[in-house]
């Protein structure tokens, strides 16, 4: 029996590979420029792709025998959903694979921050002692903790939040979440309440249009002059030259990011040259358990591929 054909834009665990390779083989892209995934497409069964690279309409219109788009991860900017549900194909992701690892970042940059962690080791390094005694840093118990889109990542940060921390829960999202609000006595709030009664501010939104530039200069300014903001959804939520220049007039405590408007980011981007910034290179949800549960997407490439309903769809095919 003659095995389907999966293209992978970027390497992924062997876990989700195995799986693959019980039914299809495996090809990978060399680069991810369009020209050269049209060329390559031509009779590939199915696609997986993490966040470099786009499954564009043109991509999809190259590939006669595409299934099914599977997102190595959750967030879906870089498929063109529209044109998959025209053209029959599935899209699928691993919406609550890196919850956990994406959350535990949030509480690693916000300590690296309130706790001045970063200068402090540098200190020690350099034989610099003493700075115990210059680097007062700030708790997070008992802190109001504000979090910007309560989906699976943002519920996972205010339930650490609360529980670790016995942090006070804001939200900001379109649904209201009662049970939620209950288990950890959380309560929704509108975007300026949520700004500027927050001590830790978590931004979890998706990349939509009405998400776009949500928080800018105004809403930059309503948050306390002791105020740490963190963004793990994505660069464009947020206006990083406006988020320059309240870091640079110290106007709030500090900020943090794995996201960036345009990635990947260079070396010389403004935010890092800033001490009250601090930056990773879109890590969060790589943990090794994490890379395990997303690469799983195979499981639902090849439910498709064997005319299967997947268990993770993004999209409903028209045809």
């Amino acid at each position: 029996m003659e095995k389907f054909k999966v293209f992978l834009y970027e390497e992924m665990h062997e876990e989700g590979k195995a799986i693959l390779r019980e039914k299809a083989d495996i090809f990978f892209a060399e680069r991810l420029d369009e020209p050269y995934l049209i060329d390559r497409v031509r009779d590939i069964d199915g696609i997986i792709l993490r966040a470099n690279g786009r499954a564009s309409r043109k991509v999809m219109e190259s590939a006669p025998k595409l299934k099914v788009v599977g997102r190595h991860g959750v967030g879906v900017e870089n498929i063109d959903l529209e044109a998959a549900t025209e053209r029959g194909i599935w899209v699928v992701n691993t919406p609550d694979a890196n919850d956990v690892s994406v959350a535990e970042h949030f509480f690693g940059l916000a300590l690296m921050l309130s706790k001045i962690l970063k200068k402090g080791e540098i200190a020690l390094r350099e034989g610099r002692f003493e700075a115990r005694y210059q680097y007062i840093g700030n708790e997070l118990h008992g802190k109001t903790l504000g979090i910007l889109g309560f989906g699976r990542i943002g519920k996972t940060v205010a339930r650490m939040g609360y529980r670790g921390f016995e942090m006070k829960i804001l939200y900001y999202d379109t649904v209201r979440y009662a049970e939620v609000e209950e288990e950890i006595k959380a309560r929704k709030a509108d975007l300026d309440e949520l700004l500027s009664k927050s001590d830790f501010v978590s931004i979890n939104l998706p990349m939509l249009p009405e998400t776009k530039g949500l928080v800018g200069e105004r809403e930059f300014g309503l948050l306390k002059p002791t105020a740490y903001i963190i963004n793990l959804a994505r660069g464009p939520v947020w206006d990083e030259k406006a988020l320059y220049r309240v870091l640079k007039e110290r106007k709030i405590a500090g900020a943090g990011s794995d996201v960036f408007e345009v990635e990947p980011a260079t070396k010389d981007h403004p935010l890092f040259q800033l001490e009250n910034f601090i930056g990773t290179p879109h890590m969060a949800a790589h943990t090794d358990e994490a890379l395990k549960r997303m690469s799983r997407v195979a499981e639902d490439i090849i439910r498709v591929l064997e005319g299967k309903k997947p268990v993770h769809p993004v999209n409903q095919p028209k045809r």
